[in-house]
């Protein structure tokens, strides 16, 4: 992990263009190449980043970070005011609540609970960046990834495009989808997950239980 502390400004080119002007802000450099520009508010969201995979050129005065797409950020240092590297070695990942860890646990056992046609490969399938809940295939072979969330908001459904862009690398899992599930969603977390080509599934504890039945409808 690098963290530079700088006065900086920030140009985004490539789906749109986007610009920070120039403040003292925080440039976190992650092992895995991800980059992300903070501000010193705003809780844990940046202000702008780059996922990896990513190539980070440094100049004097400048960054530049490219993406496989063409994207990029482009840092102007004007002064840097700190500069540190810290090895954090190898996380051993969130360990999930008890409900959470039980959903995991329920759903790979009935996959279908989510859809229909899934068939479950493996649970906690190991990626560089830590393992994604559940591994399946659909009844057309699509490998399909599964995050399982209590409550499901914006961080998880960025969690788990970044599983899909490491297994994606992978020739046997190439094509694969993903699928956001959650007791509850927030809505800002299924138009994030849509936005980003992912499905999006609500289920019942208590039903997966058993405790509970579900509710029959016509339609």
């Amino acid at each position: 992990m690098r963290l530079v502390i700088a006065r900086c400004s920030v140009d985004y080119e490539g789906r749109l263009s986007a610009h920070l002007p120039e403040a003292v802000r925080l440039i976190m450099v992650k092992a895995d190449g991800c980059v992300a520009i903070h501000a010193d508010g705003g809780a844990y969201k940046p202000l702008n980043w780059m996922n990896a995979p990513n190539r980070l050129v440094e100049h004097d005065d400048h960054w530049t970070v490219t993406n496989p797409k063409g994207e990029q950020l482009i840092i102007h240092l004007f002064e840097k005011l700190n500069d540190v590297s810290q090895e954090l070695g190898l996380d051993p990942g969130l360990t999930k609540d008890g409900v959470e860890a039980h959903l995991q646990e329920l759903l790979a056992a009935d996959p279908s609970a989510i859809a229909q046609d899934l068939v479950l490969i493996r649970r906690e399938f190991p990626t560089d960046i830590g393992p994604v809940d559940l591994l399946c295939r659909d009844s057309s072979g699509q490998a399909v990834a599964v995050e399982i969330k209590r409550r499901g908001d914006i961080d998880g459904v960025e969690q788990l495009v970044r599983y899909l862009e490491r297994l994606e690398r992978d020739p046997k899992l190439r094509g694969i989808r993903g699928v956001f599930v959650a007791q509850i969603i927030k809505p800002q977390a299924k138009v994030l997950a849509e936005a980003r080509g992912l499905t999006w599934v609500e289920v019942n504890y208590e039903v997966l239980r058993g405790t509970r039945r579900q509710d029959l409808t016509l339609f």
